[in-house]
């Protein structure tokens, strides 16, 4: 798979590049998972909403995994025991469209996992199999200087409890609002960050 022409796209078509992309490939396995991967990033993003998180939040939580379409690896790399860095790859494509806020719940989410191995003994009880066995290959739970560099990040509440509902996303059958409905959430969004950039 070629990573996208990241240059053709604008704050007009970003959002209906992503939700083309959730209708063609949403559908696809979710590594080890009971959920498709669209299912688990539309629940991540119900329960950031069902928690009044706010737009940017509600955002970072439906895009945590888009990385996974957007990198050069190809689609089991993840089985074959390769970390395709999809979250490097997410942050990279919606950087020049999404608030720091959201790119870094987006580029920290994995990295957020081996902080809460590292800080919170219960944690790592709660992770699915899939995410036990990724974990090893992302570098296992972080060391003490990881811990305390990685606490420095201005939006490290954003990423934990982003990084907590992509945990909780995995739960087979549940009904959630399609890509469609929060397809104008994120417009907003993207308009947001234009008119603060501009």
């Amino acid at each position: 798979m070629s990573k996208p022409d990241i240059s053709a796209l604008s704050a007009q078509t970003i959002v209906a590049f992503i939700g083309d992309i959730f209708k063609r490939r949403g559908a696809e396995s979710y590594l080890g998972e009971q959920v498709s991967m669209s299912q688990h990033m539309l629940q991540g993003a119900q329960l950031a909403e069902e928690a009044d998180a706010g737009d940017d939040l509600v955002a970072a939580a439906l895009l945590h995994d888009i990385g996974h379409y957007t990198n050069e690896f190809p689609d089991d790399a993840l089985e074959k025991g390769v970390d395709n860095h999809h979250d490097e790859a997410g942050a990279a494509v919606l950087a020049a469209f999404f608030p720091s806020i959201v790119t870094d719940c987006v580029r920290h989410h994995v990295a957020a996992k081996r902080y809460l191995c590292a800080t919170d003994p219960a944690y790592f009880d709660q992770l699915s199999p899939a995410s036990v066995h990724t974990l090893n290959l992302q570098g296992g739970p972080m060391n003490e200087d990881e811990i305390a560099a990685f606490a420095q990040n201005p939006n490290l509440k954003a990423i934990l409890q982003v990084r907590i509902w992509d945990d909780m996303g995995k739960v087979p059958d549940h009904q959630t609002p399609d890509f469609d409905h929060y397809a104008p959430m994120l417009q907003r969004v993207v308009d947001a960050h234009g008119h603060a950039a501009s």
